[in-house]
């Protein structure tokens, strides 16, 4: 993968390249911002470009000094005192990398097969970490070690992986790719030079679907505005059958049957919710929160402030009314609450029917 394989982002690519240009290149950097703004891309692209990009092996990103860590999960075939580690995986991370470097953790959890658990950076891996990068280099320059969603290491690999950065090997460069950079250790976070990786403008996003995805003027334009800055949700909206359509499916049932009072019908929503797999729980959630969002705003009738779908904005025209001055707040913190509780392995589905019945209450604010 090359930069020119990156959707925008010139301003970075041109500090990347310059910092080694003027022999200035950090031992290592955190790529941070939002989903879809083409972190991994950039990491990969940059990777590349320090080993060289005629390399065939680098095309195939198979070259023996770009390493790459990543969150696992502990399969049931795993013996009781193995830690996972990015190599257990490394063939599903190569399939799915090889097919373009715009993901999300989904995707990655779905390629692991993984149900109902949490991917998490283990300490195993910053012991193989220390292995490889203190072999010399296979072709007497840069070693690459790519760490993709850091904030995901659990406290004893982060220790160990501070250690490292701390005394790095030699002409060893770290890229790490963050998307919530604040929950990494401060002292990890004042060791790597920070670069912010900020949201896709629209006619960024618009010309890539015309020109990557042959999309007609028309159509690329919506898209474009929908997709917030992030490419990743330009794809998603133009997909059939993604779980934007469900999510939608669910918010809908949620209001409605909060605002009919139908408590039996919440418990069976919830139950549907309950048997999500915990990331899949919390993407609904991060969904619930964009369309509460969105429907306070549609009530300003400010089309430049609205970013749904046609379907959305169908159902935003008769429900929108009921997010207002009065409830808009109390409902995003019972939703940040419920996202918490979520990802600290609270029961599902008692967490979803407590929202649901909390939802009753804050339906009829006004």
């Amino acid at each position: 993968m090359n930069f020119s394989d990156v959707i925008g982002q010139e301003e970075v690519k041109q500090r990347l390249v310059q910092m080694v240009e003027e022999g200035r290149l950090p031992h290592a950097i955190m790529l941070c911002g939002p989903e879809g703004t083409g972190k991994l891309a950039l990491a990969v692209a940059f990777a590349s470009y320090l080993l060289g990009e005629d390399n065939a092996m680098v095309q195939k990103l198979e070259h023996p000094d770009l390493h790459f860590t990543f969150p696992t999960i502990k399969l049931p075939s795993m013996s009781a005192d193995h830690k996972p580690v990015s190599d257990d995986f490394i063939h599903e991370w190569h399939d799915l990398l090889m097919k373009g470097p715009y993901f999300k953790v989904e995707e990655w959890l779905k390629a692991m097969r993984a149900e109902n658990q949490q991917a998490i950076i283990t300490a195993g891996e910053s012991d193989e970490l220390v292995r490889k990068l203190s072999l010399k280099s296979s072709q007497g320059g840069y070693k690459v070690s790519i760490i993709w969603l850091p904030e995901r290491m659990n406290i004893e690999c982060a220790n160990k992986l501070l250690k490292l950065i701390e005394e790095p090997p030699s002409q060893t460069v770290f890229l790490m790719v963050c998307e919530e950079p604040d929950k990494l250790l401060e002292t990890i976070r004042s060791r790597v030079q920070r670069i912010d990786v900020k949201k896709l403008p629209a006619e960024t996003i618009r010309q890539a679907l015309i020109e990557r995805r042959g999309i007609d003027e028309n159509a690329a334009q919506r898209v474009s505005r929908l997709a917030n800055g992030s490419w990743l949700k330009a794809m998603e909206t133009l997909s059939v059958g993604t779980d934007n359509q469900a999510f939608f499916d669910l918010f809908v049932m949620l209001m409605r049957l909060a605002y009919q009072r139908k408590v039996r019908e919440l418990r069976k929503w919830s139950e549907t919710l309950g048997n999500l797999g915990r990331e899949k729980q919390k993407a609904f959630m991060l969904y619930v929160l964009r369309m509460l969002r969105e429907n306070f705003m549609y009530n300003f009738r400010q089309e430049e402030l609205v970013y749904m779908t046609q379907e959305e904005e169908d159902f935003a025209r008769n429900f929108a009314r009921f997010i207002n001055e009065a409830n808009i707040l109390p409902l995003y913190d019972l939703t940040n609450v419920a996202i918490r509780d979520i990802g600290q392995n609270a029961n599902g589905k008692i967490v979803f029917f407590d929202y649901a019945l909390k939802m009753i209450v804050l339906l009829i604010q006004k």
